[in-house]
């Protein structure tokens, strides 16, 4: 492969990285409700959690596609039981808050906020998603020809991995501003409505796909 071609692979793999995490998803989607909720650096929390679950998923994608498939057919299944669950959780939340809506306070006073937690969230709401490692292996399959120098597993996953950072983070930094949260003051109700449907038919066709 020259390094025409491997220029052409790696734009077509960063286009489709673009396109795969800006689309509404259920990252962003739960970025764009922490950020409003509770600010910018919470939300920052969360999203680094998503992108350590996006990387480990690279990593795996990364170290073999069809052997990745066949030994862990069935985990990927488990995880989609897990993932659709979650997200059925989340849409739950969502559901309660729209419908018994608390004082929003963005900077509550007892207690420093838990950004373990939030990053924990962040990384198992990825972690839980079989159609991000899916996503990894098509993202693969197009970068990595076989004739393709060793290097461009590397420039797939640092690339990608700056990518995402600044999709996700631009969500976290863009959803945080004064303006986006006196919208989510004025219609929290239908925000957070919004979000437990997204959530639940999210949560719904993730445990009716078949992978």
């Amino acid at each position: 492969m020259d390094f025409t071609q491997q220029s052409h692979a790696l734009i077509v793999v960063y286009a489709l990285y673009v396109v795969a995490t800006a689309s509404p998803g259920p990252s962003n989607m739960a970025i764009m409700g922490i950020a409003m909720r509770q600010g910018r650096l919470p939300a920052l929390a969360f999203t680094a959690g998503v992108m350590t679950g996006s990387i480990t998923w690279a990593l795996l994608a990364a170290t073999g596609i069809s052997t990745l498939l066949a030994a862990f057919a069935n985990a990927i299944f488990a995880i989609k039981i897990g993932g659709g669950l979650y997200l059925l959780f989340l849409g739950w939340k969502s559901a309660r808050s729209a419908l018994h809506p608390a004082p929003l306070d963005r900077n509550p006073a007892p207690g420093p906020v838990d950004y373990g937690r939030l990053y924990r969230r962040g990384l198992m709401l990825h972690l839980t998603n079989p159609k991000s490692i899916l996503s990894w292996i098509a993202i693969m399959s197009l970068g990595l020809q076989a004739d393709a120098p060793g290097h461009t597993i590397l420039a797939i996953i640092l690339g990608c991995a700056l990518l995402g950072i600044t999709i996700f983070g631009g969500y976290a930094l863009l959803f945080s501003t004064d303006l986006m949260v006196r919208l989510y003051q004025r219609s929290r109700r239908w925000i957070e409505a919004m979000l437990a449907l997204f959530f639940g038919v999210a949560g719904i066709r993730l445990l009716m796909t078949r992978l």
